[in-house]
């Protein structure tokens, strides 16, 4: 459905859905409490301004943790890309994968100093994820279509379903067939013998720590020795003090280091839309699916009915965000994209991601994991750092990495914080605090308001109802028409309750379709 200006319109359901569920962190039964909507059609803006008021979308399912309630508490994380530099754990990640393009070599050691929790995931999926996702909408297509528009072609589903049908064999064969993938780790996971033991007859192994300190304690008698007679100085080995480099390493310095023509690997980086209507993305869609049921198995234990081509469909592949593209912006556009991960001409990972006006936000990783000694987790979300850098470029407001949910409460899931400088959003004033603020708070209680000043709360809170509007019976309408034209009990407390959690600017622009 389009606007009177042209451009598309968001049309959605709201569910409510104040009943706790099993939380997929804690695993309390009936812990998990949070807000849902399903999203038939959604724009880039509305978008950015839901997450931006703790929503986010799990396929075409969009949902709101109720913060004050849940057993685990989900905060919306953000990283400004512009100013983020590499950790110590972050710059190993990027150096084993450029010592494994350029010499084919890998490190064998079992830590890289990284976290637990590597980002291996930026969202859970509907089977372990913390609100009880619907697999679709209940509405008829016709419901959401304004009077005198057509119904979609129905030998278009045909076909869709003629390629469910025919991916599901392809999953089950690249599952067993994992040849090529043998052909590139030849000499990877290859153990080392066992040792006979330390070597008696040489000096034992010192710590790193030890050294360093000694290096500069040399450096600054070295120091002291310009100004101490030449007979006084100590003598210190010339090659002791390294000389460092004058400018720090960025992501980028670390992606495009690797000299591809002597590379022993090479691999390739492919931003891909999510549509059935790209080439690319079709042609690579079976590959891209046997891929993701290979790692949900192994990674996640996932039985095959349960990672099927229907359930990656539904997950990743159905966005409710249209399209969009801007004047003198991004090539790209904006909307749901799959960044594919290609080692040597086979896909290996895939990063799902949303374009927004202001940030990339982070939807899924999958990957195979005969791979996994590369931690594609960390590296996969460097690079999309790296990605909303070269886009900024082009669009300036869009600067934000979005990392999906932050959970205190769950250690493991603590490793976003990680990445600096980030930023947890208020739960009740919606807006952003720097992470080392918040984490205080969040010691002394699993739920904080963050922003210190109490005077200030939610800037788009509701303050007209009769303004929100709404979609009934293939009509537009206002409120206020709308709860005169209804038949039935009254149903004001969803729709206000529905407005105050999207906000009034959201409320008026999109539709809120009622039966």
């Amino acid at each position: 459905m389009a606007s009177a200006g042209g451009g598309p319109l968001s049309i959605l359901e709201y569910f409510g859905g104040e009943e706790g569920n099993r939380c997929g962190y804690c695993k309390t039964e009936a812990g998990n409490v949070s807000h849902g909507m399903w999203a038939h059609s959604l724009t880039v803006q509305d978008y950015q301004d839901l997450i931006d008021r703790g929503w986010r979308r799990s396929g075409k399912y969009v949902y709101k943790p109720l913060m004050s309630q849940t057993c685990c508490p989900q905060y919306t994380i953000r990283l400004s890309a512009s100013n983020y530099l590499p950790n110590k754990s972050h710059k190993k990640v990027l150096k084993k994968m450029l010592k494994f393009l350029q010499d084919g070599v890998v490190s064998h050691s079992t830590s890289d100093g990284i976290s637990v929790e590597p980002m291996d995931s930026q969202a859970h999926s509907p089977v372990s994820c913390n609100v009880l996702c619907r697999d679709e909408s209940d509405v008829p297509e016709e419901e959401l279509k304004p009077l005198g528009t057509e119904v979609e072609d129905p030998e278009k589903q045909h076909g869709e379903k003629e390629m469910e049908e025919k991916t599901s064999d392809k999953i089950l064969k690249e599952h067993v067939d994992s040849e090529e993938t043998a052909k590139l780790k030849t000499t990877v996971h290859s153990m080392p013998k066992p040792g006979k033991g330390a070597d008696a007859t040489r000096p034992p192994c010192r710590k790193a720590k030890d050294i360093r300190k000694e290096r500069r304690l040399q450096k600054v008698l070295l120091q002291k020795g310009d100004q101490m007679p030449l007979s006084e100085q100590p003598a210190v080995p010339p090659t002791v003090s390294k000389p460092k480099s004058s400018s720090v390493k960025s992501i980028e310095d670390f992606i495009y280091e690797s000299d591809a023509e002597n590379a022993a690997h090479r691999l390739e980086v492919k931003l891909v839309p999510v549509s059935m209507e790209d080439p690319e993305f079709v042609a690579t869609f079976e590959s891209s699916a046997a891929l993701y049921a290979k790692y949900q198995m192994s990674v996640h234990k996932d039985l095959p009915y349960e990672c099927g081509p229907g359930e990656f469909t539904r997950f990743l592949c159905d966005s409710p965000l249209e399209p969009e593209t801007r004047p003198d912006s991004i090539s790209c556009g904006y909307g749901s994209f799959h960044q594919q991960y290609w080692l040597d001409g086979k896909i290996i990972a895939v990063g799902v991601i949303d374009i927004l006006p202001y940030c990339v936000s982070s939807v899924y990783l999958y990957y195979d994991p005969d791979f996994s000694f590369l931690s594609l987790g960390v590296y996969s979300a460097l690079r999309e750092i790296a990605f909303t850098r070269e886009l900024q470029k082009k669009a300036t407001d869009l600067c934000y990495y979005y990392m999906g949910f932050y959970i205190y409460t769950c250690p493991k899931m603590r490793y976003k914080g990680q990445y600096k400088p980030s930023e947890l959003l208020c739960p009740e004033s919606y807006t952003w605090v720097p992470i080392e603020k918040c984490l205080p708070l969040l010691e002394s209680s699993k739920y904080s308001r963050f922003n210190g000043n109490p005077r200030e709360g939610d800037n788009d809170h509701l303050t007209e109802l009769n303004r929100v509007r709404v979609l009934h019976k293939r009509t537009v309408m206002p409120y206020s028409v709308y709860k005169k034209r209804r038949k039935g009990p009254s149903d004001e407390t969803v729709v206000k309750q529905y407005a105050t959690l999207v906000g009034q600017t959201c409320a008026e622009r999109m539709l809120l379709y009622r039966s």
